[in-house]
């Protein structure tokens, strides 16, 4: 094994899917120097107003190339480099790019340097300093997606994991910046960052235990669901999961919990659960949560940016944990998948309630979407539909949908 990678193989070991059904990601083989994509996507979205198929105020189209680099050298040292470009090569349905998180709504040909980082590995021990990818299962609280194969949140840190405990991770980081796009954003005033731990341990059989632990001194914002609030006070996050296999059967637990400082403010706690099984060619799982009326939230690092996590709604975008603050909620999802002789057919169905009675806040939402992912002369191709209900408390629903395909040939 290259030990300049031992901490992107470490982490790969213990990634896991944390229920949503994943779009056509690229990602570095764990053996692998060299890694790229390139990819199509376009997407329609009906937000309830009037606007219809090829109007450019609703229709986003792009091009992406994502290519990276990961090197050992001598002495223990390597590097790694991704870059990220992405354009709508000037077409009128292309007013928005289809990698809104990264970019703004006026830039249609752009690019970035999504990780740069230098490694540094001696026995179990490896560590990696600079701009880079974090993955969900042992960073929940700041932890990178990807859209359109571009890396939503980067993040400038330094990240050090070790192996020295049998069937044990250990990992420590400082997180400085999460970096949309080409803009970095400082976590905490006076550039205090974020300190994390994190372990994941398999010692049990079949089974995988993860906990985080963030300290977030001087976090210079806080989200209540409206607005940003320049303070600097203190935060911190407790996070936690099992996940056991028996059979054919997956069950796990997850645990998120987020508090601070600020004044006149409830910490916020979440408890997820799902089960699973396979029969044959199909699967399903069934998810079940409830968030606490707490004012914090579970998407990076409390900035209420980005995607969640947590096991919850995932089907609207922007849910996915944290919808709506100050009351509790509940929710449940069910995902299914079957296997066809080429590619895989999937779906999945989703409810979240809130508990509240305030006029114009949230009441419920409810969404599905269905997909088909295949793969043909090496080109991965997904094409899915999505639909989500948004009802408020004394007044209309608001209904969405969306269509998006997408084709990427990775190398």
């Amino acid at each position: 094994m290259k030990k300049g990678l031992l901490l992107s193989m470490a982490a790969s070991a213990i990634i896991f899917a944390g229920g949503d059904i994943a779009p056509v990601e690229p990602a570095a083989p764990a053996s692998a120097d060299f890694w790229g994509q390139i990819g199509f996507r376009y997407e329609w979205n009906d937000n309830g107003a009037a606007f219809g198929l090829g109007d450019s105020e609703n229709n986003k189209f792009s091009t992406t190339v994502v290519l990276g680099v990961e090197k050992q050298l001598a002495y223990g040292f390597g590097f790694g480099v991704e870059v990220a470009g992405w354009s709508d090569f000037g077409l009128d349905i292309a007013d928005l790019p289809a990698v809104e998180s990264a970019v703004s709504e006026n830039d249609q040909t752009a690019a970035e340097v999504s990780q740069a980082y230098l490694t540094y590995s001696f026995g179990n021990t490896a560590i990696k300093a600079g701009r880079q990818a974090l993955p969900k299962a042992v960073s929940p609280w700041a932890w990178s997606d990807r859209s359109a194969g571009v890396i939503d949140f980067a993040y400038d840190a330094i990240v050090i994991a070790n192996t020295d405990i049998q069937d044990t991770t250990l990992v420590g980081a400082w997180v400085a910046n999460a970096v949309n796009g080409n803009s970095p954003t400082q976590l905490g005033a006076g550039h205090t960052g974020i300190w994390m731990l994190a372990a994941v341990n398999k010692s049990l059989a079949n089974t995988t235990l993860t906990a985080s632990g963030y300290y977030f001194p001087k976090a210079n914002f806080k989200y209540d669901g409206t607005y940003l609030i320049g303070k600097a006070k203190d935060m911190w996050s407790l996070w936690g999961s099992a996940v056991t296999n028996f059979d054919t059967v997956t069950a796990g637990l997850q645990l998120a919990y987020v508090d601070g400082d600020f004044t006149n403010t409830d910490a916020t706690f979440g408890i997820a659960g799902k089960v699973g099984s396979k029969w044959g060619d199909l699967d399903a799982t069934l998810y079940v949560d409830y968030i606490n009326d707490g004012d914090y939230s579970l998407k990076t690092a409390g900035t209420g940016l980005g995607t969640s996590a947590f096991w919850g709604n995932a089907i609207g975008g922007h849910f996915g944990g944290d919808a709506a603050f100050g009351y509790s909620q509940w929710g449940t999802r069910v995902t299914a998948g079957y296997k066809l002789p080429v590619g895989k057919l999937w779906g999945e169905l989703a409810y979240t309630d809130y508990d509240n009675s305030v006029a114009g806040d949230h009441d419920n939402t409810f969404g599905g979407r269905i997909g088909y992912n295949f793969t043909v002369a090496g080109i991965n191709t997904s094409v899915q539909y999505r639909y989500w209900s948004e009802k408020y408390q004394e007044s209309d629903t608001l209904d969405k949908q969306r269509i998006r395909v997408e084709a990427y040939y990775k190398f």
